[in-house]
């Protein structure tokens, strides 16, 4: 079989929001952000999962988002949609029962005109200047917003993977400068925020790639192995060149494993002839460019061809690999393809 195995421990994801629920007092509720198809693992065995663990908010990018999670949980869990309530997702929030955070006075006047007694909530822009009420705008509906009863405001830390990072006070003392004087329920943290400390911590937490394994939670366990199979094996002398354009040249004599994936399933170009694929505790090299179907992977040291090689796997989780490709974890994880065949674990 040519297809490359990705299996997901759903006992691992569920062991990380219950480590980072730990984090937090007893009176601040963790929800679980899915959005992105659960970070690429499949939101529906993800979010069963979850629940099961759980947890009982969810927030999604958006509305049709919205429509898989329900469909996984059924009625009673809040889904929550980041994008708010946008032209054309009335019957969709109306008829899953969906709680829009509301990003700006159109979105505010299209809700309150078509859901009136509708859960929502609102997002305020503190300083990342994305999504959410400015201060002025905030003052100006704060009286009609909260006579009408939000479930929640929120807002969104820009730089909360840097601890030391200034913008993370001056976000938290905007946050309490719009907030204190509503006695609503409020969230301000993320993975990120979570880890920098009770006082952003606030009613509720949305934990997002910490429950996937990722930074920057590292006390995280891995969730992921991604195991590609080797498709042929063969001898390359030295001085020979591998793959398009020969970029990587033979020193030596050398075995060449063409193993199945390549960028259409996610693995970056920017990892030729940089990143390493794992026979359980050896590396091998992959060497030469990335292509759309395939890379090639230096094999000269192991005993054997193996059937298969990992690239995401105990030895190098997707920090590792992302650090590889000079990107984000969170890129490495939404991008895993759909040709995957994947797998679950769960007791």
């Amino acid at each position: 079989m040519a297809t490359a195995t990705l299996t997901i421990d759903l006992d691992a994801i569920i062991a990380n929001w219950r480590a980072l629920d730990r984090l937090t007092g007893a009176e601040v509720q963790t929800a679980a952000v899915v959005k992105a198809d659960a970070y690429g693992l499949g939101v529906a065995r993800v979010a069963r999962a979850l629940a099961k663990g759980g947890a009982r908010r969810f927030f999604v990018a958006s509305a049709e988002e919205g429509v898989a999670v329900r469909q996984a949980l059924g009625p009673g869990p809040q889904i929550a949609v980041f994008s708010g309530h946008m032209s054309g997702d009335t019957e969709m929030i109306r008829g899953l029962d969906l709680t829009p955070m509301l990003n700006s006075l159109d979105q505010i006047t299209r809700h309150l005109e078509a859901l009136p007694g509708h859960a929502f909530g609102v997002q305020l822009d503190t300083g990342m200047n994305r999504l959410g009420v400015e201060m002025a705008e905030w003052r100006a509906v704060a009286p009609i917003l909260i006579k009408a009863g939000p479930e929640l405001l929120m807002s969104h830390l820009a730089c909360a993977d840097t601890p030391d990072a200034p913008e993370n006070e001056a976000q938290l003392a905007e946050f309490h400068a719009m907030t204190d004087d509503t006695d609503l329920p409020r969230s301000l943290a993320a993975t990120g925020g979570i880890l920098l400390g009770p006082e952003y911590h606030f009613d509720l937490t949305r934990p997002g790639i910490g429950l996937y394994g990722g930074l920057p939670f590292d006390a995280a366990r891995p969730t992921v192995r991604l195991s590609l199979p080797v498709i042929q094996t063969r001898e390359v002398a030295t001085g020979e060149t591998v793959g398009y354009g020969g970029t990587w040249i033979a020193t030596r004599p050398s075995v060449i494993a063409t193993v199945a994936g390549g960028y259409a399933d996610g693995l970056l170009r920017a990892l030729s002839n940089r990143a390493t694929l794992w026979d359980g505790d050896t590396p091998c090299p992959l060497v030469g460019r990335v292509s759309m179907d395939l890379i090639t992977v230096d094999i000269t040291d192991l005993v054997g061809a193996p059937p298969s090689l990992d690239i995401l796997c105990p030895a190098q989780g997707v920090d590792d690999l992302a650090d590889a490709a000079g990107t984000i974890g969170y890129e490495i994880l939404t991008g895993l393809g759909p040709r995957y065949q994947r797998r679950y674990l769960e007791r």
